[in-house]
């Protein structure tokens, strides 16, 4: 399998003082196989675990944590956030959660996705330190309100509201997320104006729904104003991203998670 691994960053999402790394990475330069391939970082997978934990060591090693691995929680898509105080081992029993926020310095924490959508956070606490944090949006875990635990999280650790900023990584697309009518039942009934997330599907029978836009809403319902977009989709760019729908449509009996990671400097 090639070593090559790509690390997205956006322009718009940077350091401060150099206070923190992050990388959204896609499907390549790891050593899974056949439906996992390559560089998939899911324990929940059904994928050989050697192979995951190289593969999630190759991604610390890009931040410079050599020999460790990238802290995740065992997502249930729920809105759970954990505090994350120091370095666990992720393969043994990780808590259930689908947001990790710390404080602590050369802990690199991650969420998981094929198709939700990733969100990395950076705020500052009055005296100017760095709070990071991931949270794992689906539609479930939006709708349930993980964007605002993550919130409520940095918030505990002293992080001033204002100086909050959002990055949403690779995601599924409006194009490309064809839903039931019925699916918008919930997120109206939270909300009628989430309307404007939902258009006219390629069926008569259908919607297409934009998670990315529905989860920069809830950002900014949250008091987040500083939010950015990769705008890459993940069904689509199936050289690229792991995709869970893409599978399902394929048949496939499992498929692989790609990882977005931030550590403290």
């Amino acid at each position: 399998m090639s070593n090559n691994i790509t690390r997205i960053e956006l322009p718009e999402f940077k350091a401060e003082n150099n206070d923190f790394v992050y990388g959204f990475y896609g499907k390549n330069g790891g050593v899974s196989e056949g439906f996992y391939e390559s560089l998939n970082v899911s324990y929940q997978s059904s994928d050989d675990i050697a192979s995951v934990k190289e593969n999630r060591r190759r991604i610390a090693a890009m931040l410079s944590r050599h020999n460790m691995e990238i802290m995740t929680a065992n997502q249930i898509h729920s809105r759970n956030c954990l505090v994350v105080e120091n370095a666990y081992e992720p393969s043994q029993l990780a808590p259930d959660a689908d947001a990790l926020v710390t404080d602590v310095a050369n802990v690199p924490i991650a969420v998981m996705t094929a198709d939700c959508c990733p969100i990395l956070f950076y705020a500052q606490k009055d005296n100017g330190r760095p709070i990071i944090g991931v949270a794992h949006a689906g539609w479930c875990g939006a709708l349930k309100g993980v964007i605002e635990s993550t919130v409520e999280g940095i918030r505990h650790l002293g992080g001033d509201l204002a100086s909050i900023k959002a990055c949403l990584g690779p995601t599924i697309q409006r194009k490309s997320y064809e839903v039931t009518m019925d699916f918008s039942r919930p997120f109206l009934e939270e909300d009628p104006l989430s309307e404007r997330f939902f258009s006219a599907g390629k069926n008569a029978d259908k919607l297409q729904f934009d998670l990315p836009g529905y989860v920069t809403n809830r950002l900014g319902r949250a008091g987040i104003k500083a939010v950015c977009d990769s705008g890459l989709d993940t069904y689509a760019l199936a050289e690229d991203f792991f995709s869970y729908r893409r599978a399902q449509h394929r048949t496939e009996n499992d498929y692989g998670r790609q990882a977005s990671v931030i550590m403290i400097t």
